[in-house]
């Protein structure tokens, strides 16, 4: 592979150790991908956060990097597993010391500390045709397919590693050539909602780590983009996908091919229904609703904020984001209205990566097809996949009743 003049005193130890150590796992990368020269990056997004998942040999392996390696480009962490400011969640004290260590790791290295899945949505934006290295599945899907920046999916030590150097191996989707479509899906129906997790499930499953074309009938959002991204990363291995008329790069992606000699699926509403029931392992009422899988937009507040407002939960909810999100649901309103009702605006973490195993929870409910596939294996908890409103259980006015009864009741004894 070549390096120039500069990329050579990186790797021969002219920058310092951290430097050398960096490039030394950025040109390995690139020799396994047969990459011929490293590029130039505009930010990193980096994953191996939460304890839960790196462990002690993680973050022994992060605070030795924090000696004297700093980030170049503009970085920003995947989720931690825990709310960096609030301690009312019950994660135990020796989780929270560790997770704690972690962050002021990655804060010794210049890397934002704002701990979330949505980078796109809290200023690390990437313009169409920068090469950046990013590492969280959805968050890659998002930059790749939504926006028209090139990543490949990072592991968390890569990305990390091109933070320091500024650079990456040019292989994967850093080529034009590797975000052409190989598989058409014509989704038969209008979609709302869960259906564009559950598509995204099934699509997934498909092609694996493929670049699908979609062609739905009805105009999608950013929100639905980002939901169906999710899905496809987490079933399969997709990086990229785009949709006919919608996403930056949707005709290049057909561009030279014969359409013909494409794979083609259809996708219709007994397909989606059915993907929807195989998510769910458990038909109880969930004893705790967890939404923002990936982190919760302003937008999405702003619509759980109006189901809620004037109702009190049976069930617990979280309503995941970042803090920066969070910020503007506090001036808008949205949080007190959430809370309000029962429910917590909980930042920096989410109901994969944090170990909701250990707070007594037994059926988690969730809109998001990511984590219906993820929590029952990596928390070992059944879920319930479906659309917010069907998740929602209210107190009803015989519910205040009985309960203002019983309490009157244990006053006059």
């Amino acid at each position: 592979m070549y390096l120039t003049p500069e990329e050579e005193k990186m790797e021969a130890g002219e920058y310092g150790t951290a430097v050398q150590k960096a490039m030394e796992i950025i040109i390995a990368l690139g020799e396994i991908y047969n990459a011929e020269r490293l590029v130039d990056i505009t930010s990193a997004q980096i994953s191996g956060v939460s304890f839960k998942t790196i462990g002690d040999a993680g973050l022994e392996f992060l605070v030795d990097m924090a000696i004297d390696a700093r980030v170049i480009v503009p970085s920003t962490l995947n989720p931690a597993g825990i709310d960096l400011e609030r301690n009312d969640l019950g994660f135990s004290k020796e989780f929270t010391e560790k997770q704690l260590k972690i962050i002021d790791a990655y804060r010794k290295m210049d890397i934002t500390t704002t701990c979330t899945c949505t980078p796109y949505l809290v200023g690390n934006v990437p313009v169409k045709g920068d090469h950046v290295a990013w590492s969280e599945s959805s968050a890659v899907a998002y930059v790749n397919s939504v926006i028209g920046a090139k990543t490949n999916r990072e592991g968390g030590p890569g990305a990390l590693s091109a933070a320091i150097c500024g650079k990456t191996a040019e292989y994967g989707f850093h080529l034009d050539e590797n975000r052409k479509a190989n598989l058409i899906v014509d989704v038969e129906d209008e979609i709302k909602g869960v259906d564009y997790g559950a598509i995204g499930y099934l699509v997934g499953k498909a092609v694996g780590d493929g670049v699908p074309y979609f062609k739905f009938k009805n105009r999608s959002s950013v929100n639905d983009l980002k939901s169906l991204g999710a899905a496809l990363a987490s079933s399969g291995a997709v990086a990229l996908y785009h949709v006919e008329n919608l996403t930056p790069e949707y005709k290049e992606a057909l561009q030279g091919l014969d359409i013909n000699d494409l794979e083609q699926i259809s996708v219709d509403r007994a397909d989606i229904d059915k993907t929807r029931r195989k998510l769910s392992t458990s038909t109880e009422k969930p004893d705790l609703i967890c939404l923002g899988c990936p982190h919760s937009s302003i937008e999405e507040i702003k619509t759980i904020a109006e189901k809620l407002e004037g109702k009190r939960l049976k069930n617990q909810l979280w309503v995941c984001t970042s803090i920066p999100v969070k910020a503007t649901a506090d001036r808008m309103g949205y949080t007190e209205i959430i809370e309000k009702a029962g429910g917590k605006l909980v930042c920096d973490t989410c109901m994969v990566v944090a170990p909701i195993e250990e707070l007594g929870f037994q059926v988690i409910g969730v809109d998001s097809a990511k984590a219906a596939n993820y929590v029952p294996s990596m928390c070992g908890l059944d879920v319930v996949f479906d659309d917010l409103q069907n998740l929602l259980d209210f107190e009803t006015p015989e519910t205040k009743l009985t309960k203002n009864g019983v309490i009157r009741a244990f006053k006059n004894l």
